[in-house]
């Protein structure tokens, strides 16, 4: 397949004379069942009507999918904290070129909001930065606070965020040697009570059991990674539609995690074993009982950023239905965050590969183009 410009296509001339036109033509997949031959974007929208008068039409073909969501990232964070515009801005091309135009930052300390300007970057709804008990996080991270503190520092990255807060729900507990929960009940009740109350969606870092039931029961509206999920608790996410992003590309550490803390805290050590050995089982388990599932990385603490292709494959190794897993970073990932997807008139923000994604998700390592804002930028 080949890119290809056309001045005057089929002698047409008039309004569309002064600017580029986009067609985007073979599979345009505008929904999990719904495709269409062709794809038109004009003026950075897209369309589906012809525009009369288009004098420089210039063709992409291929399989074109909604550009891919990265719902767990962290832009303008490494394993230190923040860091600068320079990296800020690499960690972004480097989703942007995986193919990710749409990413939930779950949490920064570093203000992206500069971002926003470019329309050569992926578009980024923010969490704003962690909220953690004091010293139960990764230093330079989080706003590390007592309980007492909990609902103001709540209502403050709530209007400070796109609409979603990130709390820590557990971590090591060094006197316990072992992951337990960070805050208590009615702390964290009121919390995502006055979270709600100002517009925002309420998540959570939980990798450990423990911390699940009272955060659901307090109303949280999604948990990251979410390794801890039983018998006992999937039923209460299902009920009460809390959906996971499990981050399996970050839970693949784990064992190396294990082993550099297993001399000094046994307990989380083999602990953290037993949650990556039954990973792919837990989550094929939510996903079988309806619990929403959406792709995250957990890039930019650790691990680097442009690893969506990898995280869609892991959820497929892990039981997921081949077009559910393409799904959960595309059209429903959309639908969730309350962002379009190849609708009249949104924003032209696609990828086109050369193969069809639904049969092998594996085709979404190769993207063929990718255009954002309308314009192709890779």
């Amino acid at each position: 397949m080949s890119d290809h410009r056309g001045h005057g296509e089929h002698g047409e001339h008039g309004d569309h004379g002064d600017h580029e036109v986009l067609r985007v033509t073979g599979r345009v997949l505008v929904g999990p069942e719904e495709v269409r031959d062709d794809l038109w974007v004009v003026d950075g929208r897209i369309t589906y009507e012809r525009p009369a008068g288009a004098r420089d039409i210039r063709t992409v073909r291929g399989w074109a999918l909604p550009g891919l969501v990265d719902a767990h990232c962290h832009v303008g964070l490494d394993r230190h904290g923040a860091v600068d515009q320079a990296t800020s801005e690499t960690q972004a091309r480097g989703d942007r070129d995986a193919g990710a135009l749409l990413l939930r930052d779950a949490g920064s300390a570093a203000d992206t909001r500069w971002i926003d300007g470019r329309e050569d970057l992926p578009k980024i709804i923010r969490a704003g930065r962690h909220i953690a008990r004091t010293r139960r996080y990764i230093r330079n991270y989080a706003h590390e606070i007592e309980p007492g503190d909990l609902v103001a520092y709540v209502a403050r990255e709530a209007r400070r965020g796109d609409g979603w807060v990130k709390l820590v729900g557990d971590w090591i507990d060094r006197e316990a040697g072992d992951l337990t929960p960070c805050w208590p009940r009615a702390e964290v009740e009121a919390a995502i009570a006055e979270a709600h109350r100002l517009g925002a969606r309420v998540t959570a870092h939980c990798f450990a059991e423990s911390s699940l039931r009272d955060l659901v029961e307090a109303g949280i509206d999604c948990v990251e990674h979410a390794t801890g999920l039983t018998e006992e608790t999937i039923p209460l996410f299902a009920e009460r539609g809390v959906a996971i992003v499990p981050t399996l590309v970050n839970i693949a550490t784990f064992p190396a995690l294990a082993a550099g803390g297993e001399a000094k805290f046994p307990r989380w050590s083999a602990h953290m074993n037993r949650l990556y050995e039954r990973r792919y089982d837990t989550v094929r388990a939510a996903y079988d009982a309806g619990i929403p599932v959406f792709t995250g990385t957990d890039a930019g603490g650790g691990l680097a950023h442009g690893l969506v292709a990898g995280e869609v494959a892991e959820l497929v190794a892990a039981g997921i239905p081949p077009l559910a897993a393409l799904s959960a970073t595309t059209w429903a990932a959309r639908a969730w965050l309350g962002r379009p997807a190849l609708d009249e008139g949104a924003p032209a923000d696609l990828v086109v590969y050369d193969e069809d994604p639904r049969a092998d998700v594996r085709v979404l390592a190769a993207p063929r183009r990718i255009v954002l804002n309308g314009r192709v930028v890779g």
